[in-house]
Order: structure tokens, then sequence, then C-alpha cells
């Protein structure tokens, strides 16, 4: 699908699969008609690359961080016509975004950002304005996640994961990584991206109602044991966590020959995909760590891997401009999807399951339907 007129930085589908949210060094973010497959709405405010793009578990709003320094809350009630609120305050420019989950805020009126000066702030959307800033990192804030049990949890390049409270306490820091983090996954991700939304039942109607729903998918994942987080690093390896009970690792998995670029949970949470600049994807059991499984295929770096709903397939984009479905069972490429013409930068599989959409730096996102 033509449009950005730079390379697409960032696709992610809204919660309920129906709309895709993609965002461009054109300093754009498009709003894309899946039916007709052309962009219906083009959000400009920002001055420079749209880095990240994040949808509320309530599906309504989308929140887009920028090399400007600046985060932008576009809302659909609005049109999504000009930014709801622009959120000033960071001195260097948005590597993350995460929304509280909807159990603990139906509204979704708070975010938290992570930024290149060492920061993470978390914003009231209502009031527009920053509530806390919280310090501690020495150097950027790479990554960030807004666990179901309320806690904050970021990684660094300064090598440390920090586990903070809402209200900004530190909780404890977990150690153990030689080089720069990367990337978080909890095993609760995906119920915590999806919210409410269920695609075998009607949605919700009231917030209370989406509150209840929401409370119970997060809760059906996560068991009885407390939420899980992989850490992945460019000293090759991965680490498994509890953040909220130690500060002592589960497992250390190594296997990797080159950094560690991304690493997500199965919606199920049992299993753990990791990518590398090896060229690899490897298979982890995410309970333990265990390692289970090399995909190998790509002639470039990983630079992203997305599960299926059902957790039985994985993609992964790469510098080498393809896109690669593995099956989990049989643990071989299942699809080859070539067609871009540059390195794939960004690829999300909706939550419903049916399609996968991928960016690159051709300019182009393309809508591969399973």
């Amino acid at each position: 699908m033509q449009g950005h007129s730079e390379a697409v930085l960032s696709v992610q589908f809204s919660p309920d699969g129906s709309t895709l949210a993609s965002g461009s060094g054109d300093t754009t973010v498009r709003i894309w008609d899946l039916n007709t497959e052309t962009p219906e709405f083009t959000l400009k405010g920002h001055s420079n690359w749209v880095l990240v793009i994040n949808w509320s578990p309530c599906g309504q709003k989308i929140a887009s961080g920028g090399m400007d320094n600046e985060i932008k809350i576009w809302e659909q009630a609005s049109g999504w016509v000009k930014p709801k609120v622009t959120l000033k305050g960071h001195t260097k420019w948005i590597n993350a975004i995460a929304w509280e989950p909807i159990h603990r805020n139906p509204e979704c009126s708070r975010i938290a950002s992570a930024s290149k000066d060492g920061t993470i702030k978390i914003w009231d959307l209502k009031l527009g304005r920053c509530s806390l800033t919280i310090s501690g990192h020495a150097m950027s804030v790479t990554c960030l996640k807004w666990c179901g049990d309320g806690l904050l949890v970021s990684g660094s390049q300064d090598r440390s994961i920090r586990v903070f409270t809402d209200e900004g306490k530190l909780v404890r820091i977990l150690d153990g990584h030689g080089h720069w983090i990367n990337s978080l996954a909890l095993h609760t991700d995906y119920a915590l991206r999806c919210g409410p939304y269920d695609p075998l039942n009607p949605m919700p109607a009231t917030p209370e109602e989406k509150q209840k729903k929401a409370l119970e998918q997060y809760q059906k994942v996560l068991g009885n044991s407390p939420e899980r987080l992989v850490s992945a690093s460019d000293d090759f390896t991965l680490y498994l966590w509890t953040p909220s009970t130690a500060k002592k690792p589960i497992a250390r998995l190594t296997g990797h020959s080159q950094p560690v670029n991304l690493v997500s949970y199965s919606p199920d949470g049992r299993y753990i995909a990791s990518a590398s600049f090896d060229k690899s994807i490897k298979l982890w059991d995410g309970v333990t760590g265990g390692f289970l499984a090399t995909f190998r295929g790509h002639v470039g770096s990983v630079y992203q891997v997305c599960w299926s709903a059902d957790s039985r397939l994985l993609v992964s984009g790469s510098k080498d401009s393809t896109l690669k479905v593995w099956d989990l069972k049989t643990k071989k490429l299942f699809l080859d999807l070539p067609g871009h013409a540059d390195e794939v930068y960004a690829v999300d599989w909706s939550p419903d399951g049916m399609k996968v959409a991928s960016g690159s730096k051709d300019r182009l996102v393309k809508i591969w339907k399973s």
C-alpha cells in the first residue's frame, strides 16, 4: 500500500484487528482502510521521524512518539484529524510508549514513555501533562512495559532493567546483561494489548464490563504464577525474570552469535521467540527458558518477529527484504513472503489472527492475508 514518502518504521493493528496504523520517517502516522487498502487518514503534527506508535487497549486512541522528542495522542472520536494532546518534556527522542492496562484504567487515560534522555515519564492524558518523571537509568531507556500488576519495567543501554511502581518508587534492579538492553516482553503482552477484545465473543458494552472482561483475559494467561519477563541484549543473550518477585533471573538463554534485536512472547505465554543479527530466530520455553529450536532461512539480520493469535505460527521480518512464516509444530519454514524491495523494519500480526502487516525501507506497507 502506497502513501508514505519515507521508510515505514512501525506498523500496528488496533486491538480488534479492524484498523492498521503506520508510522514513518516522513513525519506522519497513517491509518489504513483494510477493505480498500488505501490510507484513510494521514495524521500530521510531528516535525521529525515517527519512531513509535501504540494503540490504546480500548482501541480508540493512538500514541505516537517521534525523533522530535514529542508524544502525540490521536483520537478516533475527533476523526483522527489533529492531535488531541501533544506531550512535551523529554529532551531527546522517544524510544517506547506503554499504556496503563485497561483492567487498571478503563478510560485509557495514562501512558508512560521512555526516552533517549534516560528518563521515563508518566502522562495524564486528561490534563495533558506529565504527572511523574522517573530517573535512575544512566543512559538511553530503550524499552518499557506497563505490567498487569501495575509495575513499570524499563530496559536501558546502561545494561540494567529497572522495576518501578507507578508512583515512581524503585522496587528492584535486574542486573545480568553485559551490554545494551534492546527489547522486553511479558508473557501477558497479548492479553494486555487486546484488553476486552476477544475475537470469538462480542465486545462488552459498558466501561465496567470492558474492565471486567480485560481482567478475566489477563488472569487467564497469568495463571497462578507472577508475570514473566524476558529481556534481549546486544550481549547475544536473553534473560528470563519474574520482575514482581525476584531480582535473580529464572534462566539465562544463550545460543545467538550476534546481538538479539527483539524478543516476543506467544499469546498463550508458552513460548518465547528471539530475533537476532545472526540471521536466525530462536524458540525457547516460555516458562523455563529452555532452548527448543532455531529457525534458519533469512540471509540478513532479523529485525522483527511476531506471533499469530493462536500461537501456532510466527512471522519474521528481515534486512533481506523478506518476511517468513514459521510453523511451531514442524519447526520449519511454513511460507516465504517476498515482495518488499528493501529491508523490512516493522511487522505485526492482527490480534484476530487474520492478517499480517509489514512496513519497509521501500516506503510501502503490505498486508498479507492468512
